[in-house]
């Protein structure tokens, strides 16, 4: 992870629409989720959706599989875990004294987190 591709990552959850979809994909795990269903899900224009599911493609925060005319979408858990590790790799680094651990409020078990197969 580098600074340009933590902003970009950054830059394509700036909206709340990416940030909901984002949390949905999330939510459907390895399944992922076809674009219809989660316009329904989120309550939004399909062509509205589609436009930001190809601004977070394109940071990379989703991957896609094509199936049949449906577009199967799947949040990329490694990067993220990959951007929070960037953003905390320097934590207390400044400090005499060691810092605690940072804790998280993650279920995801850490199956889900493996590196998975990309297909773009």
């Amino acid at each position: 992870m580098n600074r340009e591709q933590a902003t970009s990552i950054f830059e394509s959850l700036s909206s709340g629409v990416r940030l909901d979809a984002w949390r949905l994909l999330v939510k459907a795990g390895s399944k992922g989720l076809v674009a219809g269903e989660m316009a329904t899900e989120m309550d939004v224009a399909p062509n509205s959706l589609s436009f930001h599911l190809k601004a977070m493609l394109h940071a990379g925060l989703v991957t896609v599989t094509k199936e049949g005319r449906f577009q199967r979408y799947r949040a990329d858990i490694p990067l993220m875990l990959d951007l929070i590790s960037y953003m905390t790799e320097e934590c207390c680094a400044n400090e005499d004294e060691s810092c605690t651990t940072p804790t998280s409020n993650s279920i995801c078990p850490s199956a889900s987190c493996a590196a998975e197969t990309k297909t773009k």
